[in-house]
């Protein structure tokens, strides 16, 4: 996976905030849920190790995303589509046109808006300037047309957040 020194950094905080205050807080619950008694009908024991064991995989997770993580960084001129600029893009077949954000593969979020880097359109736009007709391959047998409309250098926002799985 592809990752900025920013998304390591805030992948290394949530995993610290994970041990330091989630993992403590989960282990606290269950051990209060299993002095409630019989285990088998005890819901709040079965909730409380279900959050544990959710946060401890969301520990694993990022660990090894960190571990198989390859660093990359921004090196596109400031008129240029790259990482965490805002893009206006026409698409030509649906005469339609959307913006998005290009954020890296940990941020992406289609609903919010933020496209991925390594995603069709992504890949497509990058280093490519306000007016510039490029065409986005989806598969061997599709791929359409956008015009770049504006591009906008927004910088990485708190809303920029880490993806879950």
């Amino acid at each position: 996976m592809k990752l900025t020194n920013s998304d390591i950094e805030k992948i290394k905080e949530e995993i610290e905030h994970r041990k330091l205050v989630v993992r403590p807080k989960a282990i606290e619950a269950v051990k209060e849920a299993r002095a409630q008694g019989d285990l088998s009908e005890n819901f709040e024991y079965h909730a409380a190790k279900k959050d544990k064991n959710k946060n401890e995989s969301r520990i694993r997770y990022l660990e090894k995303i960190l571990k198989t993580a390859t660093v990359i960084s921004d090196e596109s001129k400031d008129d240029e589509i790259g990482l965490n600029k805002t893009v206006e893009i026409y698409f030509e077949e649906d005469d339609e046109t959307e913006k998005f954000k290009i954020v890296s593969t940990m941020r992406g979020d289609s609903v919010k808006g933020r496209i991925s880097n390594e995603s069709p359109i992504g890949k497509a736009l990058m280093k490519h300037k306000v007016g510039d007709r490029v065409e986005i391959k989806v598969n061997d047998n599709y791929s359409y047309y956008v015009v770049v409309k504006s591009i906008e250098n927004t910088g990485e926002e708190d809303t920029d957040t880490i993806r879950s799985y």
